[in-house]
């Protein structure tokens, strides 16, 4: 997960400070085990949802099949996403913000804008990140290849893969709605406690608790499902 500030809280320690670098050295790069899942869960959060609520479980008035159904239906949305990351060891989150681009079949686009200028490609293929010279695949590795099953696993539908890493539990109805999932297996345990997805015909936000006191906040804003992909979009897609 890529959490970048430019500059160190007014203030902060040099702990502090130690701790903002290692954070925003923790990028796409140089993925360990807890950042190949972090990155998943941040940078496909907006997907994730997509799969999780077509396994068959609770029967609530408004249960998974109906929000999969609700959630599927659009072919392309766009939006825009605030990001914050809160740090036991700072008193103010760092905070990124951008545009994304989710397309069926195709993958996200997850597009930074600040504190940096940074655009991602996530698809059946991996993990991209665009460069001068194109897009560059980011080198696979055991723990990138962990964070690719568990994306292919979304993509593709696998939801007997899903279902055994996460106890799903949904409330509330069609627009306003809540999903949490709580990490079955031991790899996810390690990183995560709890991530709690919300929304009406789409996704508003999505938290993730970490186990170590860390957390995540994504919002996502003035998301459309109106919007066809533009020219620049579908090369962006097909490269």
């Amino acid at each position: 997960m890529i959490y970048c500030h430019p500059h160190s809280p007014v203030g902060a320690s040099l702990s502090d400070r130690r701790t903002v670098a290692m954070v925003v050295n923790d990028d796409a790069r140089h993925l360990t085990l807890r950042g190949a899942l972090r990155f998943f869960a941040s940078k496909l959060a907006p997907t994730v949802f997509c799969v999780l609520v077509g396994i068959p479980g609770l029967a609530n008035a408004f249960d998974l099949q109906q929000l999969s159904d609700q959630l599927a239906r659009p072919e392309v949305i766009h939006g825009n996403f605030i990001q914050e990351k809160h740090l036991r060891a700072l008193p103010q989150p760092l905070t990124s913000k951008g545009t994304f681009v989710l397309a069926k079949s195709k993958g996200l686009l997850w597009l930074l804008k600040t504190p940096l200028q940074q655009d991602y490609r996530i698809n059946a293929k991996g993990i991209a990140r665009r460069d001068a010279s194109g897009w560059q695949m980011l080198p696979g590795k055991s723990a990138g290849a962990e964070q690719n099953r568990l994306f292919l696993a979304v993509l593709q539908g696998d939801s007997s893969g899903l279902q055994r890493d996460f106890e799903l539990s949904l409330s509330g109805d069609a627009q306003n709605w809540t999903l949490t999932l709580v990490p079955r297996s031991m790899l996810l345990k390690q990183v995560f406690n709890q991530i709690n997805i919300t929304g009406g015909e789409l996704v508003n936000s999505i938290q993730l608790l970490e186990t170590q006191g860390d957390s995540t906040l994504l919002r996502m804003q003035d998301s459309t499902s109106t919007q066809p992909l533009s020219e620049a979009e579908q090369l962006d897609f097909a490269e």
